[in-house]
């Protein structure tokens, strides 16, 4: 509170500099980029937030495990489908993928859940038909490209991953705290995340369309492998919410449609958040091996949706 104190007043103080500075053409234009980007997010993050909060607190983490089928080939592309059911981002994700693991759902299907939860649920469908008026394709293509990424992941790990890989994760429930007050405190947890993110991608995103050269974005953005390699390290590095990130993706327009769909594929299964988190809940050697796999695997099957589509 007194860093808070401090820098209003600092603020009132040097209020004479900030208007000089807010006059400038440069800065207004980064303000407009930056104020539109978290306007147009904020809505679906706050939904996102508030639902995930809602069902990890009051849907039983062992609904999952009962709805899922026995056999593992079977159960990946279930459970990558019972990912478009909760909306969310990884905050929620995660810790339902472990409470599978724990329950005894295969570790491939629990993670095919973990990767498309994020990616495809309603809200993050909505928001990037919004944000993409005029490109009523890029849901389609977000949707198709995230549930196979997830898939071809649940398989790889169903024929390739081994038990010592993966820590089971430890347990954490709601059990014995008023639930009203867990929701509480589960949404006010996912909103301060959420909300932080948004504001570090509005930030960078808008500081990217004004001070780059706009023939540097040029000549990264006509190079089909530049552009597509550089809007994946963005997703990595940037972390935004998924509910948010299609914002932050439209307001890229010097790159083609498939460098921004692979931006959307590669956010909501390989970031910095997401790897901590993963980290956290499974072991350091399983995010090792899990992020770089899933890297590849979503920018090869974003490229090749967009190839297709446009």
């Amino acid at each position: 509170m007194e860093v808070l104190l401090a820098l209003l007043v600092l603020a009132m103080l040097g209020r004479g500099l900030l208007s000089d500075a807010m006059s400038t053409p440069l800065l207004q234009s980064w303000t407009t980029v930056f104020i539109s980007i978290v306007i147009q997010a904020m809505p679906f993050v706050a939904l996102g937030t508030l639902l995930s909060a809602a069902i990890a607190v009051f849907v039983p983490p062992a609904f999952f495990s009962r709805a899922l089928p026995k056999h593992p080939a079977l159960a990946v592309p279930a459970a990558g489908l019972a990912g478009g059911i909760l909306p969310g981002c990884e905050c929620a994700s995660v810790p339902v993928a472990g409470a599978l693991v724990r329950r005894g759902v295969t570790p491939g299907a629990a993670l095919a859940f973990l990767l498309s939860a994020p990616a495809i649920n309603p809200v993050v469908m909505v928001s990037t038909y919004v944000a993409f008026p005029n490109q009523p394709s890029m849901v389609a293509a977000r949707f198709g490209a995230s549930l196979l990424v997830a898939v071809i992941m649940g398989w790889l790990w169903v024929r390739l991953g081994r038990s010592d890989w993966l820590r089971q994760p430890r347990h954490h429930d709601h059990a014995g705290q008023n639930k009203w007050l867990a929701f509480a405190a589960a949404a006010r947890h996912d909103m301060t995340q959420a909300g932080g993110y948004l504001a570090i991608g509005a930030f960078a995103a808008a500081t990217l369309n004004v001070t780059v050269p706009a023939e540097w974005l040029r000549a990264v953005s006509g190079n089909p492998v530049l552009s597509v390699l550089a809007l994946a390290a963005l997703a990595v590095v940037l972390s935004i919410c998924s509910e948010a990130d299609a914002f932050v993706a439209a307001s890229l327009t010097q790159f083609s449609l498939t460098s921004r769909l692979v931006f959307l594929v590669v956010g909501p299964m390989v970031d910095l958040k997401l790897f901590a988190m993963q980290v956290g809940a499974f072991g350091r050697g399983f995010a090792l091996r899990f992020a770089p796999a899933t890297l590849v695997v979503a920018v090869l099957v974003a490229v090749g949706t967009g190839a297709l589509l446009w």
